[in-house]
């Protein structure tokens, strides 16, 4: 094994998702991984601190997006109008990236341990979303209302997006599914 090769994390990434897809996430070991991606144990824990990470390694990244984007969305806007933009700025994240969106949740959903993780991962989401919206002057229930709303929408609109047959944009299937809400409060 070369001491350096390009493209680690996504070796070691593409090695996972394939044994998790063929052994199940319980079977599949770092070792195995690392062994899949041709690579050593000792590189996938530069990379990773467990093989979940894999699965949740962005995940803080994308709730600081989300949040700066509703934090800096235009002063005119309402909270689910900042959520909006908020949720377009998610969805550009995701662009590409399908194919891997659906083999991740594939395993999350095979898997009561990494059921909790997202879970967990959504309700940081939503505390941090109701802090951006206190920041714009909404009012605290108010802002927890609407910041869960968001995450409902994300979690339904991100299932509807990796199920769906056709290729629209992650934003377009977010922003149907706000549309679906508002049109529930109607």
């Amino acid at each position: 094994m070369g001491r350096w090769e390009p493209n680690t994390r996504e070796r070691l990434a593409k090695a996972a998702m394939e044994l998790y897809a063929e052994r199940g996430f319980e079977q599949t070991t770092v070792a195995g991984i690392a062994q899949r991606a041709g690579l050593t144990e000792r590189t996938f824990f530069r990379h990773y601190a467990d093989k979940r990470e894999v699965l949740f390694a962005g995940s803080g990244e994308l709730e600081a997006l989300f949040v700066r984007a509703v934090a800096e969305a235009p002063g005119g806007l309402g909270p689910l109008g900042a959520l909006a933009v908020g949720l377009d700025a998610v969805g550009e994240v995701f662009t590409g990236r399908r194919e891997f969106a659906r083999q991740r949740q594939a395993v999350i959903a095979a898997t009561a341990e990494l059921q909790e993780r997202e879970l967990i991962k959504l309700a940081s989401m939503a505390a941090a979303l109701a802090g951006a919206l206190r920041e714009r002057g909404v009012e605290a229930p108010d802002a927890s209302l609407a910041a869960e709303v968001g995450i409902a929408v994300f979690k339904v609109g991100f299932e509807r997006w990796v199920e769906a047959a056709d290729e629209r944009p992650m934003g377009d299937v977010m922003r149907e599914a706000l549309d679906g809400v508002k049109g529930l409060v109607r």
